[in-house]
């Protein structure tokens, strides 16, 4: 069903690229950066006092700053899977940590490259298999080139080059933004625009990985976390300055982000961190710059992690007829300032299932030893289809976990499907005061719970698969 349906997007946007070309040499090149677990105060320009993050700072002042980013979900894996396909995760079979992505679903990747893009993605995947051959690995997504570890990574980590296992020296942080500067040296005078995704596996724990230059942090609480935001910003400047020395740095547009809320609630920027809900939990940095279109300022416009495929697309003038209806919407009019209140709500469900564990070094280095050994299948043919077969059928009014409507400035949560809490964000962005049972905002209350149980209604008719059902 999905080379069906992608075979006729891409039949339509292969040709809108081929009906003028020379249209590919002037789009922008896209570069997706992402932390993993950075949450929206740990960073210099937000205001922390210890961590030092000159890089996110420059890029801040030289670029376009969204001061309520969110991402789609506390945890990385469904955060991963909003930014590839612009929908909740849960659609796409990601409810959770460690879920393979539904092969049915039409990613950014897969978009880009029937538009004339060459692709790449880098650093920690978390959303599929390392192997080829399987329907869920970034080839299947859409990627032409690729160097991943199936979840976070450290130092010495084992990669996956394009299916073939690699034990790696150094840092992994400093080893995959290597792979991303090499793909981008590869084909900057190529006659393709270029889509990079690059995924940090920092400042993710066990914070082993430390940056260059004399010791930092000596003495503070936390300081693993500080020293591997401050690697990771290096290698952002490393970046910067190498997308200037190529001399493509002008027509790049560069995204940088966190896949899910810090794991100090003191600087998540809100209540809560990781793993929750609550604006610490899914607020994070967020930082665009595209040189050419002179994207400078802020904007308290509430934006997420689903929102970058509809609005790169915008920005790229790629015009696509996508089959599944998104959550994302485009959001580029807060450049310009015609955009100054979201065109629709935010719904965030964590806990609908529980995550998987994925040890990325372990898995890939028995792969590794099997390929060299020529075993035919280096692993389990469950572990290549995970999740992909299966079409669990839950009922539409499935409430289990923790759901939310952000309708800025009010967000409503509901928590498995019983307990209602009701915020103004405006006012009480720490969530401190619940209104939900304040007569003066009843009918407000009343609405929005209406609103929310009709997400989650079609958020679960699209787990269950009604999404790909041939029209």
């Amino acid at each position: 069903m999905k080379k069906k349906l992608f075979s006729a997007l891409g039949m339509v946007l292969m040709g809108l690229a081929a009906s003028s070309l020379g249209a590919d040499a002037s789009r922008p090149n896209i570069i997706l950066v992402m932390a993993d677990d950075q949450g929206w105060g740990d960073t210099g320009y937000n205001g922390h006092p210890i961590v030092k993050t000159p890089a996110l700072d420059a890029m801040a002042r030289d670029g376009f700053v969204f001061d309520r980013f969110y991402a789609a979900a506390p945890v990385c894996s469904p955060t991963r899977a909003s930014i590839m396909t612009g929908r909740h995760p849960i659609r796409t079979k990601v409810p959770n940590h460690g879920r393979y992505m539904r092969p049915q679903e039409t990613t950014m990747a897969e978009t880009l490259k029937a538009a004339g893009y060459v692709t790449g993605i880098f650093g920690k995947l978390h959303l599929g298999s390392g192997q080829p051959g399987s329907s869920a690995n970034p080839s299947a997504m859409g990627f032409d080139e690729w160097a991943i570890g199936l979840n976070f990574f450290d130092n010495n980590p084992y990669l996956s080059r394009n299916g073939t296992i690699e034990h790696r020296k150094g840092k992994g942080s400093v080893i995959l933004m290597d792979d991303a500067i090499e793909f981008l040296e590869k084909h900057k005078d190529g006659e393709r625009p270029v889509f990079a995704v690059v995924w940090f596996p920092s400042p993710h724990a066990p914070h082993r990985e430390v940056p260059d230059g004399p010791g930092l942090y000596e003495g503070e609480k936390n300081a693993g976390y500080f020293r591997e935001i401050s690697l990771l910003d290096q290698q952002v400047g490393r970046l910067r300055r190498a997308l200037k020395e190529m001399g493509v740095a002008q027509n790049t547009i560069l995204w940088y982000c966190s896949d899910n809320g810090g794991l100090l609630k003191e600087s998540s920027g809100g209540r809560g961190k990781k793993g929750q809900i609550y604006e610490g939990g899914l607020r994070v940095p967020g930082i665009i710059e595209w040189p050419a279109k002179k994207l400078h300022g802020r904007t308290s416009v509430p934006v997420n992690t689903c929102d970058m495929f509809p609005t790169l697309l915008a920005m790229a003038g790629i015009e696509s007829n996508l089959p599944h209806p998104l959550d994302g919407v485009d959001v580029s009019g807060v450049f310009d300032g015609s955009m100054v209140r979201r065109a629709k709500p935010m719904g965030v469900w964590h806990s609908f299932q529980g995550g998987q564990s994925t040890r990325s070094d372990q898995i890939l280095k028995e792969i590794m030893e099997k390929q060299k050994a020529g075993a035919p299948l280096p692993h389990n043919p469950e572990r290549m289809r995970k999740d992909i077969d299966e079409f669990p059928q839950f009922p539409e009014d499935t409430t289990t976990g923790h759901a939310a409507w952000n309708d800025w400035p009010w967000k409503l949560h509901r928590i498995n499907g019983k307990t209602y809490e009701l915020y103004h964000l405006g006012n009480d962005p720490n969530e401190q005061t619940d209104l939900s049972t304040h007569p003066e905002y009843k009918q407000r209350f009343e609405h929005m719970q209406k609103e929310l149980d009709a997400w989650m209604r079609s958020v679960v008719c699209s787990i269950n698969g009604e999404d790909y059902n041939e029209k």
